[in-house]
């Protein structure tokens, strides 16, 4: 299983678009950057190849990355960052499965199936398959399981990506708090490589209107704001997974400069063999 980081960046992405702060300036200098959030993985035993969401940037992450266009797809839940580029199979790919979560949101009174159902109806490629969150589903021969996050208001999922027959497994968090349910840890724990969303470091929570949330045990926020984890409560998170190596990803511009591009946290084009 090939895994190719897409996309790292959060909404705006990193460099920010007519932003000349520090880290913004840094990655330019670097030569670096974070776009939105996507994750290409290749199961090189079948050939084929998945996507985990597809960012507003998915023409670009193709050609910079030169990855193979995928077979079939997943959307983890309906902001723009994560599924807007789907547009972009359009004269691109004949066909393509695409498997989001078949629960209702009471929030827009819609599965994100049918959300992405609605909204690229006019895309003949595209076949959406609503996939029951925590029942495993087998995708270009990896078996995917979609589970439950927290991301308020809308509904939104992390998945595991498993090898039935080597045993590798990735696991996403998805974009969401410290307030993983139980259930959904079960499914996530124990990959060879976690990619967990930590937006900015916990220093930056008294900046949120809403400040931080799910304090550790030092008192140190897990959470930023509501919908997003620390890098401090990612990092708890994964250490509560047991996972073997642990990237964290949908990072926003406002890590200082000088903790922008330190380990453990990821850039776009990084690849891993599991």
């Amino acid at each position: 299983m090939r895994v190719t980081l897409l996309g790292t960046g959060d909404t705006t992405g990193t460099p920010t678009v007519g932003c000349d702060c520090d880290t913004c300036v840094a990655a330019r200098e670097r030569g670096v950057e974070r776009t939105r959030f996507s994750v290409h993985v290749e199961n090189e035993r079948v050939d084929e190849s998945l996507l985990i969401d597809f960012s507003p940037d998915f023409r670009y992450q193709f050609l910079r990355d030169e990855v193979p266009l995928p077979d079939a797809a997943v959307i983890t839940h309906i902001h723009f960052d994560h599924l807007d580029g789907l547009g972009n199979v359009f004269r691109v790919l004949d066909s393509l499965e695409v498997y989001a979560a078949d629960e209702t949101d009471p929030e827009t009174g819609k599965s994100v199936a049918e959300t992405v159902d609605d909204d690229y109806h006019y895309l003949d490629p595209v076949t959406v398959v609503p996939t029951t969150p925590l029942e495993t589903v087998r995708i270009c021969g990896l078996d995917v399981t979609l589970v439950p996050v927290d991301h308020p208001p809308l509904v939104c999922y992390g998945l595991s990506v498993e090898d039935p027959v080597t045993g590798a497994k990735l696991s996403i968090t998805g974009d969401t708090s410290h307030d993983v349910p139980e259930a959904s840890r079960g499914v996530l724990a124990d990959a060879d490589l976690l990619l967990a969303d930590g937006i900015v470091p916990a220093s930056l929570a008294d900046y949120h209107p809403l400040g931080g949330r799910h304090e550790g045990p030092d008192g140190v926020a897990r959470t930023f704001g509501t919908k997003h984890m620390t890098r401090e409560g990612a990092l708890a998170l994964a250490e509560e997974l047991n996972a073997d190596r642990t990237r964290l990803v949908h990072l926003a511009h406002f890590y200082p400069a000088e903790e922008a591009f330190a380990e453990p946290l990821a850039v776009d084009g990084e690849v891993y063999e599991l």
